[in-house]
């Protein structure tokens, strides 16, 4: 008598959650790309997300100067070994999410090797099923260091302004992650602009590059208008969450949540 086909009962792995790990990447410092990732990061958080904040701005960490934090454990001892991941967060309670500190000025973090940085990334893949969201808040420009932080993620959201090099830079990083990993979902930020409009024709101008060179549209994720309130708040060391939930840029970060998981 033959054998009865034997049925595979092996389970799978489940597959990520759409937009679960947030990368905010930009080509060049100066562009608000932190500021981004605490405002995305409570607005998550406001949205019933439960929300991990880690700062990957390897050797220039500043989530936690511009909270006005003083963390107990930040990422240095977790890439010495003196920590694991998982001990190293903090809750920032006025945001409702959890943050991972990095350590600035730390040239041993930014010398960090390659294969250190690839398990801190499946560290951090493993904390982040414990979580709804995970944005990190990767260092500017197109390292190797900065990319390999991200090998996780599921988006990449990739701030830039008006200015010629800020786009320059921002393209770079853009063709460089496309290149490596084609099917990521890539999305464009235009933050400090001046009208929504004035923002929209800035995107389009990285969008013809891309388009032209790269045959790729990474989509707009958001126009974040210019807004005095902005500087006001990282000057007092809080969230505009916090302190101006209800102007223009916390209004336009409240929309690109908005139009990230409709």
């Amino acid at each position: 008598m033959a054998n009865a086909p034997t049925t595979n009962t092996a389970t799978t792995a489940p597959k990520p959650k759409r937009h679960k790990m947030i990368a905010i990447a930009s080509g060049k410092g100066g562009v608000g790309k932190t500021w981004f990732a605490i405002t995305l990061s409570h607005a998550l958080a406001n949205d019933g997300r439960k929300t991990l904040l880690f700062d990957g701005d390897i050797g220039l960490a500043n989530v936690d100067i511009q909270l006005g934090l003083m963390p107990k454990h930040d990422l240095g001892a977790v890439v010495s070994g003196k920590l694991p991941l998982n001990q190293a967060t903090l809750n920032f309670e006025d945001g409702g999410f959890d943050i991972i500190a990095g350590r600035s000025g730390s040239g041993n973090l930014a010398n960090t090797s390659p294969n250190r940085l690839s398990a801190l990334g499946e560290d951090l893949l493993l904390l982040s099923q414990a979580y709804d969201n995970v944005v990190l808040d990767l260092g500017a420009g197109v390292e190797r260091t900065v990319r390999n932080l991200a090998n996780s993620v599921n988006t990449v959201l990739v701030v830039t302004t008006d200015e010629p090099t800020a786009l320059t830079d921002a393209y770079a990083f853009i063709k460089i992650t496309h290149m490596e990993r084609p099917n990521l979902d890539i999305r464009v930020v235009i933050n400090m602009a001046n009208s929504t409009h004035e923002g929209e024709r800035t995107y389009k101008t990285i969008l013809k590059a891309c388009e032209g060179f790269l045959k790729f549209s990474p989509p707009l994720a958001g126009v974040i208008r210019r807004d005095p309130k902005v500087r006001e708040t990282i000057k007092n060391q809080t969230s505009i969450l916090t302190r101006y939930p209800n102007t223009e840029a916390a209004n336009d970060v409240g929309t690109i949540v908005s139009k990230l998981f409709k």
